[in-house]
């Protein structure tokens, strides 16, 4: 078996101690390759996005491990963490998290200058993500579909092989929602990406290669 983009055995997560300790996640097995696009749904406070979370190396676990294309992160140091997630890991909210100063195109520059790529790429970003006539657009001048059709050319600065995202089509209507759904389907299936989505969008379940299900911080056989 080929090596897995993301790759996670036992995770468990306790916020707290003693009778008042939440299990946040308890004892998760996750695996995400290459190539494919993966819905995490279930119930509000179920343990999606603190899994997503751990899987970003934005959060440690209590117990438990998680391999990057196969590099064991357990005990790097968070500046080794920051480079991984830079290097290899792109991230899309919910929110967009948009500067509302700056144009769709120096958005994704800002982007491509932290990970010390040529800013000359941000054209070609957004026209792949179908905004190649947005380039000089500041974020007011946008549909919520077009905020996150340029927070995900963001996410693919730097060409990152792991996208994972959160909501990403909870604040857009159906037809916004489904585009931005079958984009990242797209970024999966055609170039190679391991693609993370939480959700509670049915749109993305009817067009991810696997669902996987929480409940109360376990997976849901």
């Amino acid at each position: 078996m080929s090596t897995a983009a993301l790759e996670a055995r036992g995770l468990t997560l306790v916020y707290g101690s003693g009778e008042t300790a939440v299990r946040a996640l308890d004892d998760v097995d996750f695996r995400a390759d290459a190539g494919e696009i993966q819905a995490l749904m279930g119930p509000s406070g179920s343990g999606k996005t603190t899994l997503l979370m751990i899987l970003g190396c934005l959060l440690r676990p209590t117990a438990g491990e998680v391999r990057v294309e196969g590099r064991l992160v357990a005990g790097l140091p968070n500046p080794a963490l920051a480079r991984l997630r830079l290097q290899r890991m792109g991230f899309i909210f919910q929110s967009y998290n948009l500067f509302p100063a700056l144009t769709a195109e120096e958005n994704i520059q800002v982007a491509l200058e932290l990970k010390g790529n040529d800013l000359a790429e941000a054209p070609a970003l957004l026209e792949l993500v179908g905004l190649g006539g947005r380039l000089h657009n500041f974020p007011r001048q946008l549909s919520g579909g077009e905020k996150q059709r340029v927070a995900i050319a963001r996410a693919l600065a730097g060409d990152p092989p792991i996208l994972l995202a959160d909501e990403p089509t909870a604040a857009l209507d159906s037809i916004n929602g489904r585009a931005v759904v079958k984009l990242l389907a797209q970024l999966a299936h055609e170039q190679g990406r391991a693609v993370v989505v939480v959700t509670h969008d049915p749109r993305v379940g009817d067009l991810a290669d696997r669902i996987v299900h929480i409940e109360d911080g376990r997976i849901q056989c």
